[in-house]
């Protein structure tokens, strides 16, 4: 099975380790980061290293930053609950547990988005991501950490799982909270600042990375990133990076599953996200199900059951806790393509352009920019 999955750029750093590479060169002791008097880690979502080199004409600062092989790879699945989470807290999805974008609450019949639906499915931010925030632990050896974002991601459950311990700073516009996370890590030294925006992955799922939208947002981002680059001081280090690129699914590339097909035959709930899903089965059905997929499948999409997933360690270690919440089959979509559960009367996911969640390239090699005193 290992020899069909698509091998990683070798020279590529894990984002896992970003944050707390970050940490040992406040500390003195990174050995690929200059020392710092403080540290900004800049997350843009949805920016892959390829929709960055496709359209640096549009983002001439960042594209400037660095060169191809700057850059990092995210986890698997290339979601943004589960890159968020491992970047945030050191470790892979298969020890945090936040394992995708909808997944199976072990014992029941929920599907609880992970992203969003904290407090709708029920999840302690406390108990279900299973690592300590690196927040939280540098909070506590008194350095001073900050989170800057937009204003409606305050006090959410997936801020509380992953950024707890932070003072929250919000501002509605990406270069206003460029200056304010300069500001912070000016006045603070030492600082820790995380600094978010969401606006390419929106603007992605909504148009697809190769409209004029998502060329809009990339050039907001882009000034954001010289204003950042430009307000910081001589001591502060900056790095730029994302939670996992993006595809382009046209619609005729959608494929649904309907009532009678044989694909969700034995599948009691189709979880995870179009271009990987998770497929909870039936006590026994699961190799019966991989097959069917396989069979139909092979040429439009990776398929592994739970134990060849853990076996190829696409999940890191997996704790035994863990392990459930993944599905007994995985999906992860090829090229172009996109599975939806047709039977759901929403048909608004239908209409999502931008992509991602499988196992490209295209969606898992992210910038790793460094500006400033990691420059």
């Amino acid at each position: 099975m290992s020899s069909s999955l698509p091998a990683g750029p070798p020279r590529a750093r894990s984002l896992t380790g970003v944050v707390t590479e970050a940490i040992a060169a406040l500390d003195g002791r990174s050995d690929s980061l200059a020392p710092a008097r403080s540290a900004v880690v800049f997350v843009i979502d949805g920016l892959g290293a390829h929709n960055l080199a496709e359209r640096r004409g549009h983002a001439r600062f960042l594209g400037s930053a660095g060169s191809r092989r700057d850059i990092a790879r995210t986890v698997f699945p290339s979601t943004t609950a589960a890159a968020l989470t491992s970047l945030l807290t050191g470790t892979e999805p298969g020890q945090h547990g936040i394992v995708g974008y909808r997944t199976r609450i072990p014992g029941t019949d929920i599907a609880a988005n992970q992203l969003h639906g904290w407090e709708t499915d029920g999840l302690d931010p406390r108990r279900w991501q299973r690592s300590t925030p690196i927040f939280e632990t540098e909070a506590e050896r008194g350095r001073p950490v900050f989170v800057v974002s937009r204003p409606d991601y305050t006090g959410t459950g997936f801020t509380a799982a992953t950024l707890r311990g932070a003072e929250f700073v919000s501002a509605a516009d990406v270069r206003e909270r460029a200056a304010i996370a300069a500001d912070l890590a000016s006045r603070h030294p030492g600082a820790l600042v995380y600094l978010y925006t969401p606006d390419l992955d929106t603007a992605g799922h909504r148009d697809g990375w190769e409209s004029d939208r998502w060329t809009d947002a990339l050039e907001r981002v882009d000034a954001a990133a010289r204003d950042l680059a430009g307000a910081i001081d001589a001591g502060t280090g900056v790095l730029v990076t994302a939670d996992h690129g993006m595809v382009d699914v046209p619609a005729h590339k959608h494929v649904l599953l309907g009532h009678g097909d044989a694909l969700v035959d034995g599948v009691e709930i189709v979880g995870g996200e179009p271009r990987m899903l998770h497929l909870y089965t039936a006590p026994g059905e699961a190799d019966a199900v991989a097959s069917r997929w396989r069979e139909r499948e092979k040429a439009r999409a990776w398929v592994l059951t739970r134990e060849e997933a853990i076996a190829e360690g696409l999940f890191g270690a997996v704790a035994p806790e863990v392990r459930e919440r993944i599905g007994d089959v995985l999906v992860a979509a090829r090229g172009r393509f996109a599975y939806y559960d047709d039977r759901e009367s929403d048909k608004r996911p239908q209409r999502m352009v931008g992509q991602h969640g499988s196992l490209t390239d295209e969606e898992r090699t992210v910038p790793l920019l460094r500006l400033g005193a990691f420059a």
